[in-house]
């Protein structure tokens, strides 16, 4: 009796032994067809949405062209206040990001889009989103690339509705609002979203509303700017994970239709090293004064703060130790 008992509890072994281990197979045929999906996606999204400046495809500031698998970049992401997709409007926000390869850190800075600037080309200083209607995206570019001597190695364009989708995709982001307001929705319907004090998850509509809203902040474009780099940390954070993504094909063909940069989908698949780093992203700042020209509102930078960051990015870049 003994021996039938070992020899069933052998078999019974077996079998669980065999269960697990179909199991264990089963779910990584289904992991893996999942995010060989995935990549299908992104890689086809990626080819469609790529989009080369007219330098080519490195900055007159590099010898050679730049590999995010091996060396620090920089990328410039730009919100464009378009809705039908071409994505030739007036930049609605602009941030610059600064990527080492040493410590997998990352710098994170939001540009007022009033700020006075030189743009290359024009007789007088202007406010810095008009680059991007007086010369496109390498007008913009070569901008922030003159402002604080670096090259700008990458950039991401995208509009409203790219901004709006991904954000649902993702399940909507996190964001500390700092007081209660009211702000218009993505068709400009006045008053239609209103935000409350304190921690809050919010949808794509809410967050667009969150980083537009200007007028009823008593820092003005400097609050704002805060609260873009918000929502940006935020994206970047749960866009880390392909589990937090609800909708893959939504989000999928959202970016295709309303987004444009300059990565590969190598580029894209070589930032999976700063994953550890997307919790811990450094938020800088441009300090300046409000200023009036012939009527006109801008952002006057002081010379501190713009050589301050310039000292910054350079040294984050590795261009100077």
């Amino acid at each position: 009796m003994t021996q039938k008992r070992t020899r069933r509890h052998k078999r019974r072994k077996k079998k669980v032994v065999r269960f697990i281990m179909l199991f264990s197979i089963a779910t990584l045929l289904c992991v893996g067809a999942v995010a060989t999906y995935f990549i299908y996606q992104l890689s086809n999204v990626t080819a469609n949405t790529q989009l080369e400046l007219d330098r080519g495809e490195k900055s007159e500031r590099r010898e050679v062209a730049v590999d995010p698998s091996k060396d620090n970049i920089s990328v410039l992401i730009l919100g464009v206040d378009d809705r039908d997709g071409d994505l030739r409007g007036r930049t609605d926000a602009m941030l610059l990001a600064t990527f080492n390869k040493e410590d997998r850190s990352i710098k994170l800075l939001n540009i007022p889009r009033d700020s006075l600037v030189d743009i290359p080309g024009r007789a007088n200083p202007d406010k810095i989103n008009h680059a991007h209607s007086f010369g496109g995206l390498d007008l913009t570019v070569e901008t922030v690339e003159n402002l604080f001597e670096i090259p700008v190695d990458y950039y991401v364009t995208l509009n409203f509705v790219a901004f709006i989708e991904i954000i649902d995709a993702l399940g909507g982001v996190e964001v500390e609002v700092p007081f209660t307001f009211t702000e218009m929705d993505s068709n400009d319907t006045k008053e239609s979203i209103t935000l409350y004090e304190g921690t809050q998850t919010l949808n794509g509509e809410e967050a667009l509303a969150f980083s537009r809203m200007r007028k009823k902040d008593p820092r003005g474009d400097l609050g704002r700017g805060e609260r873009q780099q918000e929502v940006i940390k935020g994206i970047i954070s749960k866009g880390a994970s392909i589990s937090s993504i609800t909708s893959y094909g939504d989000v999928m063909q959202s970016v295709e239709e309303h987004m444009a940069t300059n990565f590969s989908f190598g580029n894209i698949i070589a930032l999976h090293s700063y994953a550890s780093a997307l919790n811990d992203v450094e938020s800088l700042s441009l300090v300046g004064n409000d200023a009036r020209i012939n009527g006109v509102y801008y952002y006057d930078l002081t010379d501190e703060s713009v050589n301050e960051l310039k000292d910054t990015f350079q040294t984050h870049l590795g261009l100077q130790q």
